[in-house]
């Protein structure tokens, strides 16, 4: 069998310096700086600090990922209230004396969310987007949140997303600590529907709409007229891909199960056409992750550009700085990824360089940092491979192609609603803790043990996840 080719690091390495800030200012008349001239084009997504996809995050090495991947040229951090302790980690880490010195808090972008407190539970009232708010600052040890997204809209009315729009913004225009607003989801429709409310209702479009599961090899719906051509037209700035594997499904060892049992959506026959397709990649010496990551944050740069960014590329290469001019200073579109193992984010680096050396530009740019002369060739024919690959496993989905599963599921309920109007969302999350059912989180104390376990066999996770 035909070994993976390998994507190829650079030769050259500088010290660490401090790095300077991104790029951002209020003019007297209310304008800031354009979210799409500073946005990175791949964002640290952080669900997997999370008990969905990790039996125990606090096992894990957040501290030591979080630093590699600054070192590496990221500088966007995506999170959420309801991925558990993530923000709790993501803040630790973002706080050791390194980075602190290296990476003042201006030189990266901080992301999270509002509205979704429990797998069933969610708040949009204006009380509690500002609680949330005042929640996350703490957490993450920051006075400032650059993006802030309101999470899985789909859940609740159109009307309550509006709401905590309008707080989000009045806390950025009266209090300065968010400077970016945004909605979060699953349904293509929804997404746009309340993209369009917003610019209609308020005068002022969304900054950014972020998809997930929405554009990999499984499901392209995003690309099309009804998801980002319809966002643009909405007014949306930025459209952030997520999740190019499909929330772990598009993995040979299929959905990740963390300490909260199988949480993944997708039904026995999709799961069932998928392991045929890993199959597919293994008999041409590939692993289907590898070819849905490259194939999907590779298509999404220049798909995604439509609602992209000029902001800097992370290098890839550790302590080399790359500006959006050295890859041909057009906008990339966004993409967001997650790891849980420093060899994930190795790998995804080592591919993202690869596909920054197959831009315009990139021949000459490779040169110039030292790296092989003939990287901009090689990843033109990976492009091609992956390509060709890409369309095998789209042969294989069949009618499973662009599915998208129900979300909200048939039956779902707000718990939130089955509280009195007055009692506070800090109750609710005391409660939900207590019942322990959905507890958003275990203490370090009371994690299970960090190596998931199937029988006798250990069960290892492989690549980016979400």
């Amino acid at each position: 069998m035909a070994s993976t080719p390998i994507e190829h690091p650079t030769t050259t390495q500088t010290l660490p310096s401090k790095q300077h800030p991104i790029p951002f200012s209020i003019a007297p008349n209310g304008t800031r700086t354009q979210l799409s001239s500073i946005l990175p084009p791949l964002i640290f997504g952080t669900a997997t600090f999370n008990h969905q996809y990790n039996t125990d995050p606090f096992a894990l090495d957040t501290t030591g990922l979080t630093t590699s991947a600054l070192t590496h040229g990221i500088r966007a951090f995506d999170t959420s209230p309801y991925y558990g302790p993530s923000e709790q980690l993501l803040g630790t880490a973002l706080s050791t004396p390194f980075v602190r010195e290296t990476f003042p808090r201006e030189s990266y972008l901080l992301l999270t969310k509002v509205g979704r407190i429990a797998s069933s539970t969610f708040d949009y009232s204006a009380p509690w987007v500002r609680q949330s708010i005042s929640n996350s600052l703490s957490r993450l040890q920051t006075s400032y949140l650059d993006l802030v997204y309101c999470h899985d809209v789909e859940f609740v009315s159109p009307a309550e997303v509006l709401t905590a729009v309008r707080e989000l913004r009045r806390i950025r225009d009266e209090e300065g600590t968010i400077r970016y607003v945004g909605i979060s989801g699953y349904p293509l429709d929804v997404l746009c529907e309340v993209a369009e409310l917003v610019h209609r209702e308020t005068g002022e479009p969304l900054d950014a709409v972020q998809s997930y599961a929405n554009f990999t090899l499984q499901n392209q719906r995003l690309a099309g007229e009804k998801g980002i051509q319809r966002l643009k037209a909405a007014g949306v700035d930025v459209v952030p891909n997520a999740s190019p594997l499909g929330m772990g499904l598009l993995r040979r060892q299929g959905v990740p199960v963390g300490s909260l049992g199988d949480f993944h959506p997708a039904g026995r026959e999709l799961r069932a056409r998928v392991r045929q397709a890993s199959d597919f990649c293994d008999r041409h010496g590939e692993k289907l992750e590898v070819i849905a990551i490259r194939w999907a944050l590779e298509s999404w740069i220049s798909t995604g550009a439509l609602c992209g960014s000029h902001g800097d590329p992370a290098s890839g290469v550790p302590w080399m700085r790359e500006s959006n001019d050295d890859v041909g200073g057009a906008k990339l579109g966004v993409s967001v990824i997650g790891v849980s193992k420093p060899e994930e984010l190795e790998k995804t680096m080592l591919v993202w360089r690869s596909i920054l050396d197959g831009l315009e530009g990139g021949e000459d740019t490779a040169v110039r940092a030292g790296r092989w002369y003939r990287a901009w060739e090689w990843s033109r024919n990976r492009r091609v491979a992956v390509q060709i690959l890409a369309e095998g496993v789209q042969e294989i989905l069949g009618e499973w192609f662009d599915y998208a599963w129900e979300s909200p599921g048939e039956g779902f309920v707000n718990d939130k609603r089955t509280q009195s109007i007055t009692t506070p969302a800090a109750t609710i999350i005391e409660k939900v803790n207590k019942d322990g059912a959905e507890n958003p989180w275990l203490t370090p104390a009371a994690s299970p043990a960090a190596t998931p376990v199937e029988g006798d066999e250990v069960v290892e996770k492989s690549l980016p996840l979400r």
